[in-house]
């Protein structure tokens, strides 16, 4: 049977691929003796996986059968594949027979399926290797080592997930398939979240949630929360993970995520510090000033205790460029499982250091990164962003998408842009002083309207409508939160 095949199985220079034309063809044989077995193997095993690309089309064929609710076996697969020419040489439709040959195979079929596939990804790792020795040995003008090591490291991590060269490639089917399923997960959810919660139930209902392989920018001028509207973001969608693990929530329902946290401004302790003010109800001003009771004590020490296990990693390493930021989300993802990232913030990324690329390119090489990073690993990206002072300018200080600092590519980038702006803040440098008591009057009332009030307008949804939420902002702990009153929560654009 396997003595049939006439297979090239080595490279130039003499050394065999790695394979298993033996177990491709019991598996098949398996397969088409006892249908079910397919229920096993088919989420993992694809026919790319197969060396012999005859076993591949075969493989395919069956799974087209089975998908129509039809039994696979050589006869109803033999119109399928009596035209292939390479069936022909191995004498036809009889080849199928002979693959059902020995019903030995049903024992070991799993087995068959994990080394088919375990040796499908060693070819993988065999071709990016000599790709990177080829580009390595490529020593001409244009060449960029660092841009290299990128290519192989993204190369590598696509081995490493088991997608490839091929995990690009989605069927009609496959993509509608994963759309049902965001959709039910909404339903389930009460039919607002289809993706990772913000825990801040007035912006789901906005935006839906978070969704894989998004690039959602966060824009506000110096002082308006966005650090603090990330951080909360972030602290909710990490502990959201840990409850619905608790509860024995799988991963395809969870509504949370592990989140990794890219701090190019503050320190990975200031932040920690900025969670627990949170979550304790303390001020940060106080606990960094130890201006705490032994009550208070007590509440910060619950809350470490409870935060232990919270799957929130920080990054805080300075002057990261786009290329290591990748890398090292790469890595968190492989070794962590993560399902989202901030990036805190935007500009201080570098890019790849080209001395005759202005910062409008480079800026643009950054957010078309972490678009890139979005998609490659399957997960949404938070950055924040800085605004132009043209906000400074206007009498109305809602930020607009032009404000957007240095880079239209940042708008165009993204699937969502939202600002936050606090009314209060630009009110507070208003103050009259106390001899206008007219005056005084009248910005003290307007503040105490305003006062801890907060909007995050969405300027951009790829998914949905524009629009703005009004949220309470606790100055004092760094809190964003639901409005007890909704009435003005969600005005839309649209």
């Amino acid at each position: 049977m396997v003595e049939l095949l006439k297979i090239n199985a080595t490279e130039a220079g003499g050394t065999e691929l790695p394979r298993n034309v033996e177990a491709e063809a019991a598996l098949l044989g398996a397969i088409m003796i006892d249908n079910r077995i397919a229920e096993d193997v088919q989420l993992k095993l694809k026919a790319e996986h197969f060396f012999e690309p005859l076993h591949g089309r075969i493989y395919d064929a069956i799974m087209k059968l089975l998908d129509k609710d039809m039994v696979a076996n050589p006869v109803t697969l033999k119109p399928m594949l009596e035209q292939d020419p390479a069936l022909r040489e191995l004498g036809g439709p009889a080849y199928l027979a002979q693959l059902t040959g020995s019903g030995a195979a049903l024992i070991g079929a799993r087995d068959f399926a994990s080394q088919i596939y375990d040796l499908a990804l060693l070819r993988q790792l065999v071709s990016v290797g000599r790709e990177l020795v080829e580009n390595a040995l490529d020593t001409s003008e244009d060449v960029n080592p660092r841009e290299q090591i990128e290519a192989a490291e993204v190369a590598l991590y696509k081995v490493s997930e088991g997608e490839g060269e091929t995990g690009s490639v989605k069927s009609f089917l496959a993509a509608s398939t994963m759309a049902v399923q965001i959709a039910e997960r909404a339903l389930n959810s009460g039919g607002h979240v289809s993706g990772i919660t913000t825990g801040i139930n007035s912006l789901n209902a906005k935006i839906g949630g978070l969704h894989n392989s998004d690039l959602m920018i966060l824009a506000g001028r110096p002082g308006m929360g966005k650090t603090s509207l990330a951080t909360n973001i972030a602290y909710n969608a990490a502990s959201r993970w840990v409850r619905d693990n608790a509860d024995g929530i799988g991963p395809d329902k969870n509504m949370g995520a592990k989140t990794a946290f890219f701090s190019l401004e503050m320190s990975a302790d200031q932040l920690a510090t900025r969670v627990l003010a949170e979550q304790s109800g303390i001020s940060g001003e106080a606990l960094r000033m130890g201006k705490i009771s032994r009550a208070d004590f007590q509440n910060l020490s619950r809350a470490a205790r409870e935060l232990q296990e919270l799957p929130l990693f920080i990054d805080d390493t300075p002057g990261l460029t786009i290329a290591a930021l990748r890398t090292r989300a790469r890595r968190l993802k492989r070794r962590h499982d993560i399902g989202f990232i901030v990036v805190d913030y935007l500009q201080l990324l570098q890019g790849t250091g080209r001395g005759n690329d202005n910062r409008v390119n480079e800026i643009s090489e950054i957010s078309r990164g972490l678009k890139t990073l979005a998609k490659e690993l399957h997960v949404p990206v938070l950055a924040l962003s800085q605004l132009s002072r043209a906000v400074e300018q206007r009498e109305d200080k809602r930020p607009q998408l032009s404000d957007l600092r240095e880079s239209g590519s940042i708008e165009q980038d993204a699937d969502m842009v939202w600002f936050v702006f606090r009314e209060d803040y630009y009110e507070a440098a208003k103050e009259p002083k106390p001899d206008d008591e007219g005056a005084y009057a009248a910005w003290k009332e307007n503040m105490e309207r305003i006062y801890g009030l907060a909007e995050v307008i969405v300027a951009k949804q790829r998914h949905g409508s524009t629009g703005r939420i009004r949220m309470r902002f606790d100055a004092k702990i760094t809190r964003f939160s639901d409005l007890a009153d909704d009435s003005y929560q969600d005005l839309d654009y649209e």
